[in-house]
């Protein structure tokens, strides 16, 4: 797959806020899932025991898998630092061009990508989920621990219940049950997506309270900073994960 060109990153929270009502007003297509869509998840890390809003120069550590239903096609992970400390609604300053790094370096096209972000949920309506699609020209759904600003009851204690999250009115997203006793995922329209396509999406996808794509990209980018700052050493069976130069080292594995 084809990275994103150089420069598509707002430089600065002017920039950012600017963009994100630009995306916010956008009408794209709306996309459907195919019949067995490649599901990619993507996830960026920072350092341990990082405390506050960090500061621009963290070094960043990022990774994708995608999939096609239980067989993973392939993963890529990459490297950086993120541009600025974080700031509440301006996640893309800090983690955006990671995230792209590592998406952009898998071998295979995904149909979709699940972001560790929200989308519509959002100050601007755009948040890091939308605009990492609209800067990949993929389809994105966001996947938390917990909504930004909507708000919503929690669904029944039944795996593939769900509920609606509810910004000004508007249904931004669900809450999703993925696993009974265990705490909803908050599913978030992205890209392309709306709600009900953006749950449907995460459902299929749920072997595990994380549905399996962002599961695999949480581990995968983990595993690299532990070998990165050399707290862990590991390998695995595509060859393990080396320690990668900065910034936006990508590197690709397909799985067989």
């Amino acid at each position: 797959m084809t990275r994103a060109p150089a420069g598509v990153w707002p430089r600065d929270a002017a920039e950012l806020a600017a963009a994100q009502q630009t995306l916010a007003a956008a009408a794209p297509p709306a996309w459907r899932p195919p019949p067995q869509p490649v599901v990619a998840g993507c996830f960026a890390c920072l350092p341990r025991g990082q405390t506050g809003r960090g500061a621009a120069g963290d070094p960043v550590w990022a990774a994708a898998a995608a999939y096609r239903g239980n067989r993973r096609l392939g993963q890529a992970h990459a490297t950086g630092h993120a541009a600025a400390a974080y700031q509440p609604g301006l996640l893309a300053l800090r983690l955006g061009p990671p995230l792209a790094a590592a998406v952009g370096g898998l071998p295979v096209r995904p149909d979709v990508v699940l972001v560790d972000a929200t989308g519509r949920d959002h100050p601007r309506r755009a948040g890091l989920a939308v605009q990492l699609g609209a800067v990949l020209g993929l389809p994105t759904v966001g996947v938390t621990h917990r909504p930004l600003l909507a708000r919503g009851d929690w669904p029944p204690d039944r795996p593939g219940a769900a509920s609606p999250l509810l910004l000004d009115g508007v249904v931004v997203g669900y809450w999703l049950r993925t696993r009974p006793g265990r705490r909803p995922v908050a599913v978030h329209a992205g890209w392309r997506t709306d709600p009900e396509t953006a749950v449907t999406v995460v459902a299929a996808a749920a072997r595990h309270r994380t549905p399996t794509p962002l599961r695999e990209a949480r581990r995968l980018a983990r595993r690299l900073r532990a070998v990165s700052t050399g707290t862990d050493i590991v390998t695995n069976r595509d060859g393990g994960l080396p320690a990668v130069p900065l910034p936006f080292a990508t590197t690709r594995y397909r799985s067989g």
